[in-house]
Order: C-alpha cells, then structure tokens, then sequence
C-alpha cells in the first residue's frame, strides 16, 4: 500500500496565517471568519485581488513557518508509517510567487516540512526523496501514477477526478462536504484517515 498525500491545505492549515497577514496589512476587519477562502473573497469583493496574490507569495514563502499543521496529521503519519504503509508528499506548487518578491516555494515547503519533523529528522515518518512538488497539475498526476499509489488524499475534488479510477481517491474535506461521491472516500479529520485506507 502507498499512500499520496498533498500539501497545501491537507498537511499544512493556512487558515490563520492568511487572515493575520492580511489584517497586519489593515485589508480586513479583524472579525472576518479566519478562513482562507473568506479572506480572498473579501479580498475580491473589495477589488483588491493583487494584494491577494501578494499574502499568498508571503504565506507560501517567508511566513510558512507560521502556519500550523492540521491536528492530528504527525500522529496519524507516523501511526500509518508503523504499519508499514508507504508515504509519499506529492503536491502542485508553483516554483515562484506569481506577485511580490521572488522567493523559491519548494524550498519554503521543504523548510516547513524539516522545522515540523516530518522529514530529515530522527523520528520522521517520510524520507526526502519522497517529497515531490510539481509545478503544473498534470505533472502532479503522472507523479502520483509513476510514484505507485494505491490511494491518493487531497482537498480538491477536481484532482481527484484527474487520477485514475485504479487509486483510491479520499476528499480531505475538514470544514464537511455536502456532496456525496460514489467511488470516493471522505474524511473530515486526519484521525479517520487508518481506518478509512484498512
């Protein structure tokens, strides 16, 4: 059994640190819902969608260490990595901000990765050279393909219905789905995730 994982918004929660970075920039009422999909839209509604660009090439970049990791995500790696599942990081990241300063995002994630203990320390549950960010969602696909999944957990539907039907596809759904998807699994914290891959 090999299991895929993505990154953004599946291993890594960015809710928080969206809304104090644009709140510290004075672009958002402090009582907004500290949501990342509540900051853009506010953001967009105002017509200040390039100052959004700008918070997401500092939150993926120089302030990811600020963001935290969903509750529960180590325990359970390191619970699946005791029963010998295989555990790969595969995740769609541009290399680069596309507004704002030029900072390498593979690297920033990397970082975050290292400073959580999830790779490159003594009790981590997945080794380097199975980390893999790919810059285009087709290449994220093949890499879930070439890499050997049997199962694959992402947050977004439509990447799950870009894998073949072979893997098994779970929607990491925290904030709960209404929808319903006939050959896929939905978990809304990481905890269901051993039972849910048995």
């Amino acid at each position: 059994m090999i299991l895929g994982l993505d990154f953004d918004n599946t291993i890594i929660k960015y809710d928080e640190l969206f809304h104090k970075i644009a709140f510290e920039k004075g672009l958002i009422p402090e009582e907004l819902p500290k949501q990342k999909n509540s900051v853009r839209d506010y953001l967009r509604l105002n017509g200040v969608e390039n100052e959004w660009t700008i918070i997401q090439g500092e939150v993926y970049g120089d302030r990811i260490k600020e963001a935290k990791p969903f509750p529960e995500m180590l325990e359970t790696l390191n619970k699946l990595n005791l029963s010998e599942v295989g555990l790969r990081i595969i995740s769609h990241k541009t290399l680069y901000p596309y507004l704002g300063p030029k900072r390498d995002l593979h690297k920033a994630a990397l970082s975050w990765l290292r400073f959580n203990k999830i790779i490159n320390s003594k009790n981590s549950c997945i080794d380097l050279k199975k980390v893999f960010f790919e810059t285009t969602k087709q290449k994220k696909i093949e890499r879930i393909i070439k890499s050997g999944c049997t199962h694959y957990l992402d947050d977004l539907p439509e990447i799950l219905e870009m894998i073949p039907s072979g893997i098994k596809k779970i929607l990491f759904s925290p904030n709960g789905t209404q929808d319903s998807y006939e050959d896929w699994k939905v978990i809304k914290s990481w905890k269901e995730l051993p039972t849910i891959i048995k």
